[in-house]
């Protein structure tokens, strides 16, 4: 590919079986989420009353009932009255109150409750089982919770589905348990206007409403990232931080634009206009990759795409994300992935619809 695509976004088209596609806007965040495959699964409302208590068990016990597709699950529970704590094992516990989102992105169990103390109501085959009433639409959208005293708490919890290996950089940028606080603003927000509609939502009946709702869990989820990155210290490397960042940012969106281009850093520092020793160092520092080692890995997620979901040859592939040759490919493939290429692709479709995949990324 020419260096004509640096000013596209590059993403995989389902209707094209799979071939990488460009848009006129060079958008990372937007290429990750259509790459991985960022999709609602679960979408409910808890009316919780004191005292309550829920604990989730790890997400690889319940994935493959709520989205027998997904190979990794995340879930985020937006506060919208009351209080509560929150917490995973080995890390305190994260107070939250009205207003607030928790996400827990890495599949973990965890307890969220009213206070510390209290016993939950579901022990663990009950909650499996409860989600799986809720995926087959056994259960209403409100959920009762708790012991019915005073105060109350309602919160709206969202699990989707996405892809984590070979490389998710959003979610490798995220803690197991990130509470994302409601922000200083004049007026309603987009958060707010999304918590609306959810809640108007759960007062009808029409045809359409599943997948509505299972919309505005996804867009729930991208703004409380979008949220997230706003409040992101420079000092603490990640790929979120590096979006924020002016030269960083820029070389990601030259990088997502175009990454099968034969990139050098010379090639990359000249077009984010600096010197290969400040892109190299601040990309480093800021991302926690050098620039070259960053484009292998997202050429990888890229490819583990293509493979599972087209049919293209592993040579045709190879040169789709930027490689001369597909021995190199097959290297570089195995070497990220523990595998080669043909073997991947076998497996994942082998699996497809019954597997979820442990988050351990590379």
């Amino acid at each position: 590919m020419s260096a004509a695509h640096d000013a596209q976004s590059a993403s995989l088209d389902p209707a094209s079986g799979g071939a990488l596609c460009y848009t006129a806007e060079s958008d990372p965040l937007s290429d990750v989420l259509r790459t991985v495959r960022l999709r609602g699964a679960l979408f409910f409302l808890v009316d919780a009353t004191t005292p309550w208590c829920v604990d989730v068990p790890a997400a690889r016990h319940f994935a493959d009932i709520i989205l027998p597709s997904a190979r990794h699950v995340v879930s985020y529970h937006v506060a919208v009255e009351g209080t509560g704590l929150a917490g995973v094992p080995g890390m305190a516990e994260t107070q939250f109150g009205a207003g607030d989102i928790i996400v827990f992105p890495h599949g973990d169990p965890y307890v969220m409750a009213s206070d510390r103390g209290v016993v939950p109501e579901l022990d663990r085959a009950a909650t499996i089982q409860f989600f799986r009433d809720l995926a087959a639409g056994r259960l209403p959208f409100v959920i009762p919770e708790g012991g019915g005293g005073a105060p109350r708490a309602k919160f709206i919890c969202g699990f989707l589905g996405c892809d984590f290996t070979p490389y998710n950089p959003v979610l490798a940028a995220l803690p197991r348990c990130l509470r994302v606080g409601r922000q200083d603003r004049t007026g309603r927000d987009l958060l707010d206007q999304l918590v609306e509609l959810t809640m108007n939502e759960a007062q009808i009946h029409r045809p359409g409403v599943q997948s509505i709702r299972l919309g505005l869990s996804e867009l729930m989820f991208i703004e409380v990232i979008r949220r997230h990155m706003e409040t992101l210290s420079t000092d603490r490397p990640s790929w979120l931080t590096g979006l924020r960042d002016p030269i960083v940012g820029c070389a990601l969106r030259k990088l997502h634009a175009d990454p099968a281009r034969d990139w050098t850093l010379e090639h990359l520092a000249t077009e984010t206009g600096t010197s290969r020793s400040v892109l190299a160092e601040r990309f480093s520092t800021t991302v926690g990759e050098p620039p070259m080692r960053y484009l292998t890995l997202w050429r990888m997620q890229l490819a583990a795409r293509l493979l599972a979901d087209g049919n293209d040859k592993v040579s045709a592939i190879s040169e789709q994300v930027g490689f001369g040759s597909e021995a190199a490919f097959s290297r570089a493939f195995k070497a990220a992935m523990g595998c080669p290429p043909g073997r991947w692709r076998s497996t994942s479709r082998r699996c497809a619809g019954t597997a979820f995949e442990a988050a351990t990324p590379i």
